[in-house]
């Protein structure tokens, strides 16, 4: 097992410990005022706490809560909505399948953050919910491309030809042999697109259109401690240091990921 995979999956481990653990426990209560303001990090409140007086490790361990369910949340609609498309252009005709790759590359022109704002902007109002949906279409444009190249490349290969000549349908084949063959490069991409929704979510909250207070998310955090960040930066530091970790992890995991899936790599290390 590679050290990418080993310290991507121990850092992701924390953030899902911290965020289980927020399910049954927290420090001190999110919403209540329990120490003084601004306050330096300490033994009674390890991060120090907000201009409100809330204890900023509380907080940070429920960012953690709410990046991992917009990730978890985003990416599932990403490739809900990418493989189905990419495999859909994959077996269209040359004319519908030029029209579907135009579009997804009109799409992809636009950062899933841009996509994101707007879809965000024209809904209801913000909420954890539109940023988690707006953010996983604004994805879904990528999934469905690389799922497309993935699946065109295995059609051309000779088992395919041989299990349609031995009365496979196109869904089995599908089934038995496009999934198989391309979910390795899909789930190293699709770790790579956990890591960028954190960050998209982070800057819809940083600008106001994520999650509304008292979620606690990391990009809120770091919006609020702007004002106070030569007073007191570790408001600042501790949400930045968290969502830069939990980044890091993920991109770890799809290096290890990728090195898993692809043996050539492994007898190169």
């Amino acid at each position: 097992m590679s050290a990418s995979l080993l310290a991507g999956g121990a850092i992701v481990a924390l953030h899902v410990l911290l965020a289980l653990l927020t399910l049954v426990w927290t420090p001190y209560d999110p919403t209540g005022m329990v120490g003084g303001r601004l306050e330096a990090p300490s033994l009674l409140h390890w991060a120090g706490t907000d201009r409100l007086g809330h204890d900023l490790m509380t907080l940070i361990m429920i960012g953690s809560r709410i990046a991992l369910v917009v990730g978890v949340g985003a990416v599932a609609i990403g490739a809900a909505i990418g493989i189905p498309l990419g495999l859909l252009a994959a077996f269209a005709t040359r004319t519908l399948d030029d029209m579907l790759v135009a579009t997804l590359d009109i799409l992809i022109a636009f950062p899933t953050l841009l996509v994101a704002m707007l879809i965000v902007a024209s809904s209801d109002g913000a909420s954890l919910w539109n940023a988690i949906v707006a953010i996983g279409i604004g994805s879904s444009s990528i999934i469905a491309r690389l799922t497309r190249i993935l699946a065109k490349r295995v059609l051309t290969m000779d088992y395919i030809t041989a299990s349609r000549v031995s009365g496979t349908s196109w869904p089995d084949v599908v089934r038995i042999h496009i999934l198989p063959n391309i979910w390795p490069t899909l789930i190293v991409n699709l770790a790579l697109q956990f890591g960028l929704a954190v960050i998209a979510e982070a800057s819809l909250s940083y600008l106001g259109l994520g999650a509304p207070p008292p979620n606690a998310s990391w990009g809120r955090l770091l919006q609020e401690a702007q004002s106070t960040v030569y007073t007191a930066p570790f408001g600042a530091i501790a949400p930045g240091i968290a969502l830069v970790s939990l980044v890091i992890g993920l991109n770890l995991l799809a290096d290890g990921f990728r090195e898993f899936a692809d043996p050539t790599r492994r007898r190169r290390r």
